[in-house]
């Protein structure tokens, strides 16, 4: 055994994971310190993968031979498909998971990808060269040298943590695991900067002590999504106890009626599970602003900034006074589990007093909790310190990837992981850097994001964050990214074949509606459908962009469109028909942003020099000149993006390096 690698990586959780397995992927041995063998991509809070944006982000974690998405969709309880009323460029998937299979299964997958090693310890020096440039390794608590030409830093909430219950303070990086002490002052006293975030938990309840009758139940979608773009048959591919994968879910066949095989009900009975829904009330809320002078929140105790967008229960009375009720989830926590997840309840309360407001609850008129719901405050590192890579400025070969750089959600730390764990690689084998633009993926908006503009609060990623939503959907993530990580070698050939057979089929069923002509005796169909009647025959893509029109429904009238499905692969039919279908009616506003993305992407290939001194550029305003000089943007495009940088100083950029 050696204790030399090309890269470490530091903490197993969403980050790290997908970085050692990215790095291990392009073929550099690899290393993956962890505190906990049996923690590995621990789901800290909620039990559940995706959602507004975040889905997204995990189907291009996917489409670049990432494993979130496939590791989700082996321990997935529910699926659905959000904002299925809004247009396609809003849907985002989102799954309930088995939490502890989801421990197991990212844990096999680690074990068994080639070049990658895992080490159960805790990481408390950083090793540098003499002059502090470069990093070269790291020291753990057991004493143990690990020799490395680059490391990734994915520490999540575990940096200096401190945990927070009432007015009782625990230090640790999770409930009942130790905290990480050391790094944060050894990168400080480089001249790194830092700050303290907060983040928060729920309640977990026994759901023995639920009374489900007192609650709204709401299951799943049976459809044909799932977050891999790979067919079912591969996503359980090394699952031995699974029932035939690529039945899992409901298919549409050739005339577009809904099947159900035998072997797929099996399994939506045997591992399905449904949430439930329950709201607060006045009762809840008096006791919870009774508890106020306890609340870390609001006694001093916590000084550090929380997330906005995902506030805790305290948070939401005092926020929103006039509101009696707010609605709460019950998440199941797996299949062999009374665990239940309180969504929606976030709390750094004292215990009495979280157990007496949910006893308000109907349906929680009996509970009993597991444990409580607690805060937690931990260390971060302002990211505008980083390059679009995820490596740091100051030191080279060191990336940070996840909640050390100031975000929160499983799946924006995997995205990073996977940037940082790649680009970690590729410097070791000294090719090209791997970075994706805010017109290719939602990862790009969240990396370019992070380094320009850095953050005040916990980074979340949205839709709205995105210029380009209508580029960056998810039924497409595979056709824009997969081929993209088959040149660096993140994806495999299989992959990438797949990926090129579905656009194959998908441009078939486009040019079979380009050509199609329907003729008026069509008319007596489109009548029984409920649409308005032709004046002179068409091609069949002016029907299929009818908003009461769709492809499904169109190939039960027309044999010819059904022919084409029938040919079309059975595992991956419907999906390659809503790629169709998706492309079809939205052309015009996909065309547009293109445009306009290909326009502004001029400016990402004008580089700004690394020698250059702003302090000097008179010209420009003050506040522009401080900016540019700490962070240091690499291309005009990015300088553009920098608040603080107005339009006027980009045209002075432009105008000096003309000159």
């Amino acid at each position: 055994m050696t204790f030399e690698y090309d890269v470490v990586v530091i903490g197993g959780g969403h980050a790290g994971c997908e970085a050692a397995h990215a790095a291990a992927r392009l073929g550099v041995r690899t290393c993956l310190i962890t505190m906990d063998m049996n923690k590995i991509a621990q789901m800290s809070c909620n039990p559940a993968v995706g959602g507004i944006a975040k889905g997204q982000i995990v189907r291009e974690i996917d489409a670049l031979g990432g494993m979130m998405g496939i590791v989700t969709d082996r321990c997935s309880i529910q699926f659905r498909m959000l904002n299925r009323s809004k247009g396609p460029a809003m849907w985002s998937p989102r799954s309930q998971a088995d939490r502890g299979r989801f421990i197991w299964t990212w844990r096999n997958v680690l074990e068994n990808t080639p070049n990658l090693f895992i080490w159960q310890d805790t990481v408390t020096e950083f090793l540098f060269s003499e002059d502090h440039s470069r990093v070269e390794g790291v020291l753990t608590q057991m004493g143990v040298r690990f020799l490395a030409k680059a490391v990734v830093l994915t520490a999540g909430t575990f940096l200096n943590g401190l945990m927070h219950i009432g007015r009782t303070m625990i230090a640790g990086g999770r409930c009942g695991e130790l905290a990480s002490y050391g790094l944060t002052e050894q990168l400080r006293t480089m001249g790194f900067e830092t700050g303290r975030m907060k983040t928060g938990t729920p309640v977990r309840i026994d759901g023995k002590t639920i009374d489900f009758s007192l609650a709204d139940r709401q299951d799943g979608d049976t459809d044909f999504h799932h977050f891999s773009y790979l067919p079912w048959s591969l996503v359980h591919a090394s699952e031995v106890d699974r029932p035939a994968p690529q039945t899992r879910h409901a298919s549409t066949d050739a005339a577009g009626k809904g099947i159900n095989t035998k072997a797929g009900a099996a399994w939506c009975a045997d591992h399905a599970l449904p949430c439930y829904t329950i709201q607060t009330n006045e009762a809840v809320h008096e006791i919870l602003r009774q508890g106020l002078p306890d609340s870390p929140l609001y006694n001093g105790q916590i000084q550090s900034i929380g997330p906005r967008y995902c506030p805790s229960i305290e948070t939401k009375i005092v926020t929103f006074a006039d509101k009696d009720h707010h609605l709460l989830f019950l998440e199941p926590e797996g299949n062999g589990t009374q665990e239940y997840y309180l969504n929606g309840f976030s709390s750094s309360l004292p215990i009495d007093i979280q157990m007496e407001a949910l006893h308000q609850i109907p349906a929680l008129s009996h509970a009993v909790a597991y444990r409580p719901g607690y805060a937690i405050e931990y260390d971060y590192f302002d990211p505008t310190q980083l390059r679009h890579t995820l490596e740091t400025k100051l030191v080279s070969g060191l990336f940070f990837a996840g909640q050390v750089n100031g975000t929160t959600g499983y799946e924006e730390a995997a995205g990073q992981g996977l940037i940082a764990g790649a680009n970690a690689a590729l410097q070791v084998k000294g090719q090209e850097p791997f970075v994706l633009g805010r017109d290719e993926a939602y990862i790009g908006v969240l990396i370019d994001d992070l380094v320009t503009k850095g953050v005040d609060e916990p980074y979340r990623m949205f839709t709205s964050r995105a210029e380009y939503r209508i580029l960056l959907r998810q039924d497409d993530a595979d056709m824009r990214l997969t081929p993209r990580g088959y040149a660096v070698g993140l994806v495999d050939e299989t992959r990438y074949r797949l990926m090129m057979e579905k656009k194959k089929c998908v441009e078939q069923i486009v040019e079979f509606c380009e050509m199609f002509h329907v003729k008026l005796s069509f008319n007596d169909t489109l009548a029984s459908l409920g649409s308005s009647e032709l004046k002179e025959g068409c091609k069949l893509l002016a029907l299929v962009n009818r908003p009461e029109l769709n492809l499904p429904l169109l190939a039960k009238h027309i044999p010819e469109l059904a022919q084409l499905f029938a040919s079309l692969p059975d595992d991956r039919r419907d999906e390659i028909i809503e790629a169709a279908e998706v492309q079809i009616k939205y052309e015009g506003y996909i065309s547009r942003e293109k445009a306009v993305a290909q326009k502004i992407a001029r400016l990402e290939a004008i580089r700004l020099p690394k020698t250059i001194n702003y302090d000097e550029l008179q010209q420009l305003t003050i506040e522009a000149r401080q900016k540019l000089s700490r962070i240091r943007p690499e291309t005009i495009g990015q300088a553009s993006r920098i608040p603080g940088v107005s339009p006027a100083d980009v045209n002075i950029l432009l105008v000096l390096l003309g000159r």
